[in-house]
């Protein structure tokens, strides 16, 4: 090669390297924003009582009382927590330490009150912060999300988390995984729920009450789990006396104290002898609990619940 075409040869290659390295630096300035908050926000929804809630930027302090659970399913700490003006969630605790408390022991708090938190999305869990006028005042402090009753409805609960704070992916990863744990606890308990029935008493200061299968651990027993809810408890018996226990065609029954507030009627109920001749209590079939989670919707409520269960009837 003469020393003319070296130096011709020389200048295309150098021309083409050139052209190359424009061609990447155009591709990567032209090359969409990878932020999701970006991409995401501002976002306009509607809640499920048809209010437009509009979210300026992903929010970093949100208030979501008795939803506390479902935010933790989506990974996101509140900045403050709900409480029954005595204790928090316990069950949540070890992830909740530190969080504050506001109490809900006189109702939903006072604007004010709320306002020193500086939340900048606010989820009420049902309708009844509407009815109660409770909504227009929170809405006012930042957007405001309202479910119809995010207890009938856990997994679509946490989409909806996910969908507000662009955890769509974790939201959804959470969901399989708790229904996976769902599908292994019923094929244990196979042998055990069949044509088997179940009650579920509650203790509060008030008194006695049968659960429903509708909501909490009524429904993770009978819905999930594969119980049948007692006939008599169907049938709209709600509020229990002795009278009524021999009448309770229930193979399996699970006694749940709230906060140990209903230890009155707990003791009543365990000293009386008509509860000791059902067949539950002369079967070994009886279950106590004092833990909250028996009381709680969430998936971390729930899994608790599935956890006791197996371990109350799972040899």
């Amino acid at each position: 090669m003469n020393k003319r075409m070296y130096i011709f040869t020389l200048l295309l290659l150098t021309i083409s390297v050139l052209a190359a390295c424009n061609a990447q630096s155009e591709k990567t300035e032209a090359a969409p924003p990878t932020s999701a908050e970006g991409a995401v926000y501002p976002l306009t929804v509607q809640d499920e009582l048809g209010h437009d809630v509009t979210l300026p930027a992903k929010p970093t302090r949100i208030f979501a009382p008795i939803l506390e659970d479902s935010l933790l399913a989506v990974g996101v700490k509140p900045v403050v927590q709900w409480s029954n003006g005595v204790n928090p969630p316990l069950y949540l605790q070890d992830e909740l330490d530190g969080v504050p408390e506001i109490s809900f022991a006189n109702g939903a708090p006072s604007p004010e009150a709320l306002m020193s938190y500086k939340p900048d999305l606010i989820i009420l869990n049902n309708s009844f912060y509407v009815e109660n006028g409770t909504y227009e005042q929170y809405a006012k402090i930042a957007p405001t999300y309202v479910f119809n009753n995010a207890s009938s409805d856990i997994a679509g609960t946490i989409q909806v988390m996910g969908q507000l704070l662009d955890k769509q992916d974790t939201a959804k990863q959470a969901v399989q995984d708790y229904q996976q744990k769902v599908d292994a606890a019923k094929e244990q308990l196979t042998a055990v729920t069949a044509n088997k029935k179940v009650a579920l008493i509650r203790f509060n200061a008030k008194g006695m009450f049968f659960m429903t299968d509708e909501y909490f651990s009524g429904y993770v027993l009978t819905h999930e789990l594969g119980f049948t809810l007692s006939d008599f408890v169907k049938n709209g018996a709600f509020e229990v006396s002795l009278e009524i226990l021999p009448e309770l065609d229930a193979d399996y029954i699970f006694l749940i104290n709230d906060g140990n507030l209903g230890d009155e009627f707990l003791k009543e109920l365990k000293d009386s002898p008509i509860w000791q001749s059902t067949a539950a209590f002369k079967n070994g079939q009886v279950y106590e609990t004092w833990d909250d989670h028996w009381l709680n919707g969430g998936l971390h409520a729930h899994e608790k619940v599935i956890d006791d269960v197996l371990e109350y009837l799972v040899p």
